[in-house]
C-alpha cells in the first residue's frame, strides 16, 4: 500500500509533468519547462525508496540508474544538432522497451497469483497485454527509425512481395495471443506476444521512407506513452498514468500537426510506399543545366535588395552555419534592409528543428514566422536565400500529383522576384525527387558548404 505522503508526491509530481509539458509550448519558458519535467521525473525515481519496505536487489537498481544516468547526460552533451531525430528515436525506444519488460515482470506475478487461485481484474490483464505488444512496436520502430536516420540503412522505403499480408498477419496474431494472454496468463505467451510486437514494429516501420520518418518518430512517442499510462494502471502508480497519458495525447496531435502539415494522411505516410505514395528517401543528383554564380554575385543581390527572407532546412544544421547565417542578417539589418526567417513545420528532421537552430545562433524569436503568416510575403519580396532546404520550397506539392509531397503546403519562394539556393551538390531533398525551382530563370544557385559560401558572402556585403 503506497502511504499517503507518497501519494502526494506522486500528485505534485504529476502536477510538475503538467507545468513542464505548458512550458515547452513557448521559447521562453521551455529551459524552464525542461527543468521541471527532469526534477518531476527524479523525484519518481526517488520515491520508491523511501516507502517500498522489501525492495529487493537495491544495488543492481542504483547502478542501473548510475549507468542510465551517465549515458543520458554524455548523450545530451555530445549530440549534434543534425542527431537529434536519432537521439530522440533512440530514448524512445527505450520508454517503449522499458515498458514491455516491466509489464513482462508484473505478467510473472500476475501467472503467480494465478496459479495460486487468487483472482486478477480482466482489465490489469489487458493492460498488462497491451503494454507488451505496444512497447515491443515501439521499441523495435523505434530502433528502425535511428537506423534510417543515422544512415545505418538506406532511408527509403523497404518493401518486398507479401508484405502486406506478413504485417496484417502479424497483427491478427498479435491480437488473438494478447486475447489468450487475457484468458490464460502464461509468460509463454507473454514473450511470443512481445516477440510478434517487435515484429510488427520493424514492418511497420521498413515501407517509411525519407521526410516521412520524423513523423513516425512522433506516432511512436505517443505510442510509448500510451504503453507507459498503461503500466502505471498496472502497476497502480498515478504519477507514471498522467506522465503517459500526456506523452500519448501530445505525441498523437504531434503525430497530427505534422501530417497535416505535410498535407498528408497518418495511413498514407505509413503504408503509402505500397502503391508508391511515400517519400523516397535518397535520390540521383541531376545533370540539368541550372544558373550558378559566386559569392561576390550573391552578395550584390542581398546588399541592394529591399526585402529579404531567409528559408532554412536541414543542410544550415549539417553545416553547422547558424552563427555565421545570422551575422550575414545582422550585416544586412544594419543596412536597413528587412529580412526575416521563413519557418515551415517540418522544415529540419523534427518539428521546431529550425528554431532551436536558430535560437542556438542567438537570432530574436521575433523574425521567426511560420509558413501561413509569411507566405503572402514572398510576391513582395526581393531576394529568397534557401539555406539547406529543399522540399519545403518545391513546387512539385502543387503541380506534380504524382510526387510523393504532392498537396504538401510549401512555402512560397517561387513567387519571389528573385530566388538564391545555397546547395552542396544537385541532389534531390530528403524526399527523394527533384525540386524544379532549381531550374527556374529567377533562381541562382551557390554551390559549396554552406558555413564556408556564406562566410564568403558575408565577406563579400562587408566589402559593398
Amino acid at each position: 500500500m503506497i502511504p499517503t505522503w507518497a501519494q502526494l508526491l506522486y500528485l505534485a509530481g504529476a502536477v510538475a509533468f503538467i507545468l513542464a509539458l505548458k512550458g515547452l509550448s513557448g521559447p521562453k519558458t521551455a529551459r524552464m519547462g525542461n527543468l521541471i519535467g527532469a526534477g518531476a521525473a527524479v523525484l519518481a525515481c526517488a520515491i520508491p525508496f523511501f516507502y517500498v519496505d522489501d525492495m529487493k536487489h537495491v544495488p543492481l537498481i542504483l547502478a542501473a540508474i548510475a549507468v542510465g544516468s551517465a549515458g543520458g547526460f554524455y548523450g545530451a552533451r555530445v549530440v549534434q544538432m543534425t542527431q537529434m531525430p536519432q537521439m530522440v528515436a533512440l530514448f524512445n525506444g527505450v520508454g517503449g522497451g522499458a515498458a514491455a519488460l516491466v509489464a513482462l515482470v508484473e505478467l510473472h506475478e500476475i501467472v503467480e497469483l494465478d496459479h495460486a487461485g487468487l483472482d486478477v481484474e480482466t482489465f490489469v490483464l489487458v493492460a498488462t497485454a497491451f503494454t507488451v505488444l505496444v512497447g515491443a512496436v515501439s521499441f523495435a520502430g523505434s530502433i528502425i527509425t535511428f537506423a534510417k536516420l543515422q544512415e545505418l540503412m538506406t532511408s527509403r522505403p523497404v518493401v518486398f512481395p507479401g508484405l502486406p499480408v506478413v504485417f496484417g498477419g502479424s497483427l491478427i496474431g498479435a491480437v488473438v495471443l494478447s486475447v489468450l494472454l487475457v484468458r490464460e496468463p502464461s509468460m509463454t505467451l507473454g514473450i511470443v506476444l512481445a516477440l510478434v510486437g517487435l515484429l510488427v514494429g520493424v514492418l511497420l516501420v521498413l515501407p517509411v521512407g525519407g521526410a516521412d520518418v520524423p513523423i513516425v518518430i512522433s506516432l511512436l512517442n505517443a505510442f510509448t506513452g500510451l504503453t507507459v499510462a498503461a503500466g502505471g494502471y498496472v502497476l497502480s502508480n498515478t504519477l507514471l498514468l498522467v506522465a503517459g497519458t500526456l506523452v500519448g495525447a501530445s505525441g498523437t496531435f504531434l503525430t497530427l500537426l505534422m501530417a497535416g502539415a505535410m498535407g498528408r494522411s497518418v495511413a498514407n505516410i505509413l503504408f503509402g510506399a505500397l502503391k508508391g505514395g511515400s517519400t523516397l528517401g535518397a535520390g540521383e543528383a541531376s545533370d540539368r543545366p541550372v544558373r550558378s554564380a559566386g559569392p561576390e554575385d550573391v552578395a550584390i543581390l542581398l546588399g541592394y535588395a529591399d526585402k529579404v527572407i531567409i528559408v532554412p532546412g536541414y543542410g544550415l544544421a549539417v553545416a553547422q552555419a547558424q552563427h555565421t547565417l545570422r551575422e550575414l542578417v545582422d550585416v544586412l539589418s544594419a543596412r536597413g534592409i528587412e529580412v526575416d526567417y521563413a519557418i515551415h513545420p517540418v522544415a529540419g528532421r523534427m518539428p521546431g528543428h529550425m528554431n532551436v537552430l536558430l535560437a542556438e545562433a542567438q537570432v530574436p524569436y521575433e523574425q521567426l514566422i511560420e509558413m501561413d503568416e509569411i507566405n503572402g510575403e514572398f510576391k513582395n519580396t526581393d531576394v529568397v536565400l534557401v539555406v539547406g532546404a529543399n522540399d519545403v520550397v518545391n513546387p512539385a506539392a502543387r503541380t506534380t500529383p504524382s510526387a510523393p509531397i504532392y498537396g504538401m503546403p510549401i512555402l512560397n519562394a517561387d513567387e519571389a522576384k528573385q530566388v538564391v539556393f545555397l546547395k552542396r551538390s544537385m541532389r534531390p531533398g530528403f524526399a527523394g525527387i527533384e525540386n524544379e525551382l532549381l531550374f527556374n530563370p529567377t533562381t541562382t544557385l551557390l554551390f559549396g558548404d554552406a558555413k564556408d559560401t556564406l562566410g564568403k558572402v558575408l565577406t563579400a556585403v562587408k566589402a559593398l
